[in-house]
């Protein structure tokens, strides 16, 4: 049965809220800054009231005193352990109080009026549980941010070289319903999110999102590409040092999403076309300066043996043992 929908809380300084900004943040503390002075300006500028909450996921570098600190913030959750995105996630799901719930990366940095265009496609399409962001890069460049559910379909297409073709779908300049969209911006009919019990804590990072929008999708939601509003997302993961962890994390999240929603044996068959995919551009990368052969050659064996090697679940429990 779809929940009814909730009496919204009301702002201690007046008013019922409508959006929560739930971020969570790791050991990024100048740009989890950078991104709340971007949600104070989004604040400043809506004619609804708000609430802030960040969530720190067990951060040495001083980020939750920062977060505390600034005036944009009404609740901070300071964790001691870390933990996967796909929980906290959706601790920040259960606790925001708005009819929306807005999840942003520490890395992500809203534009003006993202906000309210994210709200608007939300409240023009009653069945939209989520409205993503079109994101950009620091230099203003675009990021693919919204694709078509992982299938054995989808990985046949990155082996042909077509995957930007047929699997991004973050394309084009007005709204449109897609699959899938990242969530380091993205806005969340909280409602939806309660009905399918938020985010699945078992994807520790990386198909998380996907997972989710899949689940809505099941229960007769869907979910929205706004390429109007814009989000500047830092990718700090990309430039970071544990390149390696992040690429066994990834095939496992999609090895998990493929054994959770399809057969076992479609499971084996995108493992197999996703490491023949890498191989080849493992190959190509050859003739192609900038481009490094060793690293597309770690995603093959990560495609064809997910559950080896180390990836940041195990990165995160050597971090709490100390």
């Amino acid at each position: 049965m779809e929940p009814q929908e909730q009496p919204a809380a009301h702002d201690p300084r007046g008013g019922e809220i409508e959006v929560s900004y739930c971020v969570v943040n790791t050991s990024q503390r100048d740009l989890l800054l950078r991104g709340l002075d971007a949600i104070a300006r989004e604040r400043a500028a809506a004619p609804w009231n708000c609430e802030v909450i960040v969530l720190d996921n067990g951060s040495s570098d001083g980020s939750a005193e920062a977060a505390r600190a600034h005036p944009a913030v009404d609740e901070v959750i300071a964790l001691e352990r870390r933990r996967g995105k796909g929980a906290n996630d959706s601790e920040l799901l259960a606790r925001a109080r708005g009819r929306y719930a807005m999840l942003l990366n520490e890395d992500s940095e809203l534009m003006p009026g993202a906000t309210r265009l994210l709200r608007g496609a939300l409240e023009s399409d009653p069945r939209a549980a989520c409205a993503g962001a079109r994101l950009l890069r620091p230099d203003g460049s675009g990021q693919a941010c919204a694709w078509r559910f992982p299938t054995a379909a989808t990985a046949a297409a990155g082996v042909l070289m077509l995957h930007r073709l047929y699997t991004v779908q973050s394309r084009g300049h007005l709204t449109r319903e897609v699959d899938w969209c990242q969530s380091a911006a993205l806005l969340v009919r909280r409602r939806a999110a309660e009905q399918v019990g938020y985010l699945d804590p078992a994807f520790f990072v990386y198909s998380d999102e996907v997972d989710f929008a899949r689940r809505l999708r099941d229960a007769g939601w869907h979910s929205l590409y706004v390429p109007a509003a814009r989000a500047v997302h830092h990718e700090q993961l990309a430039t970071d040092t544990a390149a390696e962890r992040r690429i066994v994390q990834l095939s496992r999240g999609r090895d998990m999403y493929m054994r959770k929603h399809h057969s076992a044996a479609q499971a084996a068959l995108v493992r197999w076309l996703t490491a023949l995919a890498y191989a080849e551009r493992a190959l190509l990368a050859l003739a192609m300066p900038g481009h490094s052969p060793g690293r597309y050659l770690i995603h093959v064996r990560a495609s064809l043996l997910p559950r080896r090697g180390e990836g940041l679940s195990e990165a995160a429990e050597r971090y709490n043992r100390g």
